[in-house]
């Protein structure tokens, strides 16, 4: 492969290192997939599209997170306040989120980032620039969580994953802690979105579909090199993971996968990459009885 499409894999990578991290949150801190994502990545990029027509690209990063922070939250009101099982409630937001942002870009299924017939000027405009921006962008996320995880706060959402009926006779509030969670967890995804839109030059209404899985996939890839013991190195196995899945998929794409087939492909490497330690379980009992 050459060196373009190398540094483009990796700028891919690094755009959804912070999709993973956000469902890292609600994955592994939460205990409690949450089904929004594929809805509020394309909130946050819908928004930040039609900010960076505006003239405000900067702002509509910030604007993605907020966006995003309020669709968890959305669900998290499902959950605490209408008493709807976690899945569906996700579900249920993720579903209603087409229609509004639909709305948001104008009822449009593709907003194109072309300001007189050129590419608006973004935050990822410079390609020469593009990588270092986006590291710094992933490391300052993973710097502040990892410091947010040992706060009395961050303490309090972990251990409402941990055990919520401990959590609960110890006085903490469950159900903030679930709008925090989601919150925050979507607030990351929508900035994803926001970043993805700037760097391809449009938002599409569709951009989400597969959002969840390939969250997971940089998830569990990264957790099956490093094998984390504690926050900060799970939340570095996210971010390697999910380079490593968009090499992956690179590869696949220049093996002739066509790209409708690649969430298929997701989903099988997902399947066998949680499926490694009880094949090995097997393959060490099939040993041990030869």
């Amino acid at each position: 492969m050459s060196p373009t499409i190398l540094m483009n894999a990796l700028q891919l990578g690094l755009i959804f290192a912070v999709l993973s991290i956000g469902e890292y949150i609600t994955v592994n801190i939460m205990d409690s997939p949450d089904l929004t994502v594929d809805g509020s990545f394309v909130s946050g990029a819908a928004v930040c599209a039609m900010m960076t027509l505006a003239g405000m690209p900067n702002l509509g990063l910030i604007c993605s997170m907020l966006v995003g922070a309020l669709c968890g939250c959305v669900t998290a009101f499902l959950q605490t306040k209408m008493k709807i099982q976690p899945l569906l409630a996700g579900i249920l937001t993720m579903t209603g989120l087409y229609s509004i942002n639909l709305r948001m870009m104008k009822n449009m299924p593709t907003v194109n980032l072309f300001i007189k017939g050129k590419p608006a000027p973004t935050l990822l405009s410079n390609e020469e620039f593009r990588i270092a921006i986006l590291l710094i962008i992933v490391l300052v996320i993973v710097g502040l969580l990892y410091v947010f995880f040992k706060t009395n706060l961050g303490l309090m959402l972990r251990a409402s994953g941990d055990n919520e009926v401990m959590v609960k006779s110890s006085s903490i509030n469950v159900d903030s802690m679930k709008f925090l969670g989601l919150g925050l967890s979507n607030a990351f995804v929508g900035l994803s979105g926001a970043l993805l839109a700037q760097f391809q030059g449009f938002a599409d209404i569709s951009g989400g579909t597969g959002m969840l899985v390939l969250g997971l996939a940089g998830i569990i890839i990264g957790e099956a090199i490093l094998k984390p013991k504690n926050v900060g190195t799970g939340l570095i196995a996210a971010v390697l993971g999910a380079i490593i899945y968009r090499f992956l998929y690179t590869i696949a794409l220049r093996l002739g996968f066509a790209a409708s087939d690649m969430n298929l492909v997701s989903a099988v490497l997902v399947a066998i990459t949680i499926s490694i330690p009880h094949l090995q379980k097997l393959m060490k009992g099939a040993k041990n009885n030869a």
